[in-house]
């Protein structure tokens, strides 16, 4: 026992730091809570979606990085990488028990062109075992509970692995926490870079942190929670959600999971209620582009309202079930909040199609307890094999023709959506927002493999004529009524599958980003704070 209480006095229990964060949560909410009002979603401003939780997020949102560790990867000596046996994990998914010959590990910052923080990592940890580093990291110094492990980005990404663990004191609450932030970690989560990028901000839209895309959530106890072994299997706890969104003054948007039952939107409303800062507004949605086929929650909103009578279509029965589950959690939200003053009630649709608007918010007079319609107005161009322009005929395109066309070709088609879809919002007295906007230049059918493509259309979204056009763009949007527009998204690597990130990494220069440079322009002329800066 003595030797027990001479390891706690090196290392900080994990509940302590629970109960620091949800205190220095309690001081910020204070803090904020006399905060300008927020905009009504109808006037113009600039939002943010967040990208989502990964071992190669390259946005580096916390300081603590074994939040976005990949689920443990079992391990077996002799046997192929990944190829161990299953796992005995408690309920937040620390690993109780290995067998012989046997262990765990996880990668993190998993980022190309070692485009994250170099330096010495603080690990610190409960319980009683061996951890190792490989990789990138290489373990410099050990104690009870604490070690010191030195990274090297441009050797990649690093694993730590548990090689031994005590099945009657298992190792748990791992925190792997950036140079420099060792002692202020508890109470300063975010790295004070990242909160400066996206100061100003009018609103946050927690899609992918939430992971809503095929969610399998359906009850409360399914929730991701602070002590989870990892952020990536279940998506960034709703009081880590409203800690950010109360230090950046902003507004949040959440997107409930497809599945999840009546208590759990209960819940989680009375957990949004009691931690974000009184006044900031609350845009609830259900789910995300329940429309889009390529979703598990179109599926299942199809079989809904299929069941209960809404429509022979899968389609049309999906779109119907989006308006009626839709009012039933608006009606949750306004009960626990007393009313509906701080919440904005999201109908969400598809931008090219307002047939698909009007069946939504007239279903059962969807509309009457809405708020907003929100569409997606991105700038696209999307070459196959089989659009016209043929992707193979891109290929031989300059970046001035790519913008040339999107100027001539995509802006127009978009204004024309746009106006329709302005017209439904107001016929039904409902916002126009943007759920999610930006460029949306991406191969389609197998193009995605053209390497040439892919190249072409990374360069337009380095081009500074795309900045021009990007002005012209949000232009487009305010003219034709819009306000909130949520950008897709904040910091994310451009791949063959999409130049998504408005910044590719973390230290990128903004000033190199056209996109990003004419979207902090377009919101300062809002009149918003925004800074931009990097980390």
């Amino acid at each position: 026992m003595a030797n027990y209480y001479r390891k706690m006095k090196r290392t900080i229990p994990f509940q302590l730091v629970i109960v620091g964060a949800v205190m220095a949560q309690a001081l910020m909410t204070a803090a904020y809570a006399a905060a300008a009002a927020p905009a009504p979603p109808g006037v113009p401003r600039l939002g943010i979606n967040l990208n989502g939780p990964a071992d190669w997020n390259t946005e580096i949102p916390f300081v603590d990085v074994f939040h976005f560790s990949r689920a443990w990867i079992s391990q077996h000596t002799g046997q192929p990488w990944g190829k161990g046996p299953s796992l005995d994990r408690d309920a937040h998914g620390w690993i109780r028990h290995l067998e012989p010959d046997c262990w765990v590990e996880t990668p993190m910052c998993t980022i190309d062109g070692g485009h994250y923080p170099a330096g010495d990592y603080t690990v610190f940890y409960e319980g009683e075992g061996r951890i190792e580093a490989t990789g990138a990291g290489t373990i410099t110094e050990r104690a009870p509970g604490r070690l010191t492990m030195h990274v090297e980005p441009a050797r990649g990404g690093f694993f730590l692995q548990i090689r031994k663990t005590d099945p009657a004191n298992y190792i748990r609450n791992i925190r792997v926490i950036l140079p420099g932030f060792a002692k202020s970690y508890r109470t300063e989560p975010f790295p004070p870079a990242f909160l400066k990028r996206w100061k100003g901000v009018a609103c946050l839209r927690f899609m992918d942190w939430m992971q809503t895309n095929n969610s399998p959530i359906r009850h409360w106890s399914d929730r991701p929670q602070i002590e989870d072994a990892n952020w990536t299997e279940r998506g960034v706890p709703v009081s880590v959600m409203c800690d950010l969104t109360n230090r950046l003054a902003a507004d949040a948007w959440f997107c409930i999971p497809h599945a999840a039952d009546d208590d759990y939107v209960r819940r989680f409303a009375m957990e949004v209620k009691a931690r974000l800062a009184p006044g900031r507004r609350v845009y609830i949605e259900y789910s995300n582009e329940v429309w889009n086929g390529q979703f598990e929650q179109d599926r299942y909103a199809g079989a809904e309202g299929r069941r209960l009578g809404f429509g022979d279509k899968e389609w049309e029965a999906a779109w119907h079930y989006t308006a009626y589950r839709s009012r039933q959690v608006f009606r949750i939200f306004e009960t626990v909040f007393g009313g509906h003053s701080r919440l904005v009630r999201v109908l969400p649709s598809q931008v090219a199609n307002a047939y698909v608007s009007e069946q939504i918010v007239g279903f059962q007079d969807a509309y009457k307890e809405a708020d907003a319609l929100a569409v997606a107005p991105y700038l696209g161009f999307t070459p196959g094999p089989e659009t016209k322009p043929a992707a193979a005929d891109v290929d031989g395109w300059t970046p001035a023709q790519v913008i040339a066309h999107l100027r001539t070709n995509t802006l127009p088609e978009l204004q024309r959506w746009l106006g329709e879809q302005k017209r439904v919002a107001d016929k039904y007295h409902l916002a126009l927002i943007a759920y999610e906007g930006g460029q949306h230049l991406v191969g389609i059918q197998g193009a995605e493999n053209d390497e040439k493509l892919t190249a072409l259309l990374q360069t337009v979204n380095r081009d500074p004529a795309l900045g021009d056009l990007y002005r012209d763009y949000y232009r487009t949007w305010t003219d034709s009524g819009g306000g909130l527009f949520c950008y897709f998204s904040s910091v994310g690597s451009w791949s063959k599958w999409g130049s998504w990130g408005i910044l590719e990494y973390y230290d990128s220069d903004p000033g190199a980003s056209p996109k990003f440079m004419a979207t902090m322009d377009w919101a300062r002329s809002l009149g918003q704070p925004v800074k931009g800066t990097k980390q």
